[in-house]
């Protein structure tokens, strides 16, 4: 597999060209890592806890900065971009996070309902496309009524995916989103995620390394100490 940032027609969405991360305190989270993510591709990023997994999530979304080298998504450098379009960047992504972090004085359906708002839709439109995004998913429309507290852990996963997906967004960052589900309601995860790659999404899942089924057409990216191989 060619690591080498894309020089095709169509570039790669993500593109990591020999990007480093180092802290204040000397230590290095990432080093010289040099990957692309393509369109509609299913990718596991996999390694031990402290690797430097959730660090590649935090670049992509913006919420750090590379110490060194150049990282791109959609075509724009993150580094030369202005800190008041990095929202209309995060827009365009789903993050799923091994805690949903869903608000429980409030009903599912309004959970899932949440990015849309934000992005400045109206209730009746957010509220349409939340629906939506939660029979994408596989929620039975009776959930939507209910706090998140009521449902199962899977079905948590589910919600926060619906939430993750209600923006229709190009890419989705899953970190270790199975951590804390039963193996049946791992594998479903992994086949929705997988569904939407097929679909043209792409997708960015890191893993500990539990045992969970593969996806068929995922590529795996092993880190370790900050480095990354394919």
């Amino acid at each position: 597999m060619n690591t080498a940032p894309s020089t095709a027609a169509s570039p790669a969405l993500v593109s990591f060209d020999r990007v480093t991360k180092r802290y204040d305190s000397g230590r290095v989270a990432l080093a010289e890592a040099t990957f692309t993510l393509d369109r509609s591709e299913f990718v596991l990023l996999t390694g031990p806890s402290g690797a430097g997994k959730s660090t590649i999530l935090r670049l992509i979304c913006g919420l750090e900065t590379p110490s060194g080298g150049r990282l791109t998504v959609a075509g724009e450098d993150l580094a030369r971009m202005r800190r008041k379009a990095l929202p209309f960047l995060r827009r365009s992504l789903g993050v799923v996070l091994q805690n949903p972090l869903l608000l429980n004085d409030r009903p599912v359906l309004d959970n899932v309902a949440l990015p849309a708002l934000a992005a400045g839709l109206s209730r009746t439109a957010a509220l349409e496309r939340a629906r939506a995004a939660m029979s994408r998913v596989g929620l039975d429309p009776a959930a939507a009524g209910v706090p998140p507290n009521a449902l199962s852990g899977g079905e948590q996963q589910r919600v926060a995916l619906a939430r993750a997906i209600v923006n229709r967004p190009a890419l989705i960052l899953a970190d270790e989103p199975t951590a804390h589900v039963d193996h049946q309601g791992a594998s479903q995860l992994l086949q929705l995620l997988e569904q939407f790659a097929i679909a043209g999404v792409t997708v960015l899942m890191a893993t500990h390394g539990e045992a969970v089924p593969l996806p068929a057409r995922a590529r795996v990216m092993l880190i370790d100490a900050g480095r990354v191989t394919t």
